[in-house]
C-alpha cells in the first residue's frame, strides 16, 4: 500500500426501520460504489463534528448521533482509510444530493445487495451483527 491515510467519519442513518446508503458519482474516487455518507475529518475536528458538518454539506441533512460503532481501517492500492461510523437518526427534512449520484433507503438485511466500497463492508457487518442480523454475503 502506498499513498496517504484518510480519517473519515460516516453515518448509518436510520429512519422508520430503513438505512440510508449513498452512491458515489462517476467523478469521485471509487466511482459508483455505495457508501455511508460522511467525509474526511479535518485537523482539530472530532469525528462527531466532522460528521455533522459533512452531512449538511453533502446532503443538507441534520442528524442526531445515537452511538458509535467500532472504527475500521482498510487499505486500498493507493491509499488507506479509517472509518469512524456512527448510528444516527434524522432530525427532519429529506436528503438532497449535492455530490452523490443516488441514494437509497433499505432495510438493514438488504444493505449487502448493493455494490459497496470495500471499506464499508466491515462496518455494515458490524452494524448488522448489532441489529441481530447475520452477515448476508461477502
Amino acid at each position: 500500500m502506498t499513498g496517504k491515510h484518510l480519517r473519515v467519519a460516516c453515518a448509518i442513518i436510520e429512519r422508520n426501520g430503513l438505512v440510508l446508503a449513498t452512491r458515489r458519482s462517476a467523478a469521485m474516487s471509487l466511482p459508483l460504489k455505495w457508501e455511508f455518507p460522511g467525509g474526511k475529518i479535518d485537523h482539530g475536528e472530532t469525528a462527531e463534528q466532522c460528521l455533522l458538518r459533512e452531512l449538511v454539506e453533502e446532503l443538507s441533512l441534520r442528524v442526531v448521533i445515537r452511538h458509535p460503532l467500532p472504527e475500521h481501517t482498510h487499505a486500498y492500492p493507493d491509499f488507506s482509510v479509517t472509518l469512524y461510523p456512527f448510528v444516527c437518526g434524522m432530525v427532519g427534512g429529506e436528503p438532497v444530493l449535492h455530490e452523490h449520484a443516488a441514494l437509497a433507503w433499505l432495510p438493514p438485511g438488504e444493505l449487502l445487495t448493493l455494490d459497496w466500497a470495500e471499506a464499508d463492508l466491515p462496518v455494515i457487518n458490524g452494524y448488522l451483527a448489532r441489529c441481530g442480523i447475520m452477515e448476508a454475503r461477502r
